[in-house]
């Protein structure tokens, strides 16, 4: 049985919880699944010890980000202080150490990761932002935290206030607890609502909020 690789991002600051809570959900859907996934943490540098945000803790990839190699890339945000200001050039501030990560090979994978066919790109929080200040998300359906939502439309992403947005290679999810949300959806999307529902019953959590998809008439009333 081929089973599918899930590799998480880690890079300097990222949110410790942005990573934890999808990654446990899709290796539980592995287990439940007997081995049909795979998950690993991994950075663009390969294999270390990455600091999170706010000195929370570090974590361990233990191996290279390789869009060839992985089905699922799942892009945490970063953990800090909240900007005051577009001015704010403080080293822990989120959109600092956020656009810290353009500084690094990251950017480069992730676009091959996002051209190759097959793969799928997901995010959690401030994830969206790495990829949108990058440039590859001009255009598309997606989300972040609520807070970051004028700052992610400003790079040309199409914003969408949802808890999780599903633009088909680009799963996008709004703030740091809709990673179980976002984990529990990837399961279902790639696995089956089977084991999605036996992976929920696993951790108490009901899915919450309609995934959003580009798809059905366009409705009359918004709210």
């Amino acid at each position: 049985m081929i089973g599918l690789l899930a590799q998480f991002v880690l890079f300097d600051g990222f949110d410790p919880l942005d990573v934890i809570a999808p990654y446990e959900v899709l290796a539980a859907g592995g287990a439940i699944t007997g081995g049909m996934l795979e998950v690993e943490l991994v950075s663009a540098e390969g294999p270390r010890q990455v600091p999170s945000g706010m000195g929370l803790l570090s974590l361990e990839a233990t191996a290279r980000l390789e869009p060839k190699r992985a089905d699922l890339v799942v892009v945490p945000g970063a953990a800090g202080s909240l900007p005051e200001g577009e001015d704010d050039v403080r080293e822990d501030s989120i959109p600092v150490i956020l656009a810290r990560t353009l500084d690094t090979p990251l950017p480069g994978l992730l676009k091959q990761a996002l051209d190759r066919p097959g793969l799928t790109v997901a995010t959690v929080c401030g994830g969206s932002m790495v990829l949108a200040m990058a440039g590859l998300i001009s255009g598309r359906p997606a989300t972040t935290n609520h807070l970051g939502l004028d700052a992610l439309a400003a790079t040309g992403a199409a914003v969408v206030d949802a808890r999780v947005v599903d633009d088909g290679d680009l799963v996008t999810a709004s703030s740091v607890t809709s990673g179980l949300d976002l984990g529990l959806y990837l399961l279902e999307r790639d696995l089956g609502p089977r084991v999605a529902r036996a992976a929920e019953r696993l951790f108490g959590h009901e899915r919450r909020g309609t995934v959003w998809r580009n798809t059905g008439p366009a409705p009359m009333v918004t709210g």
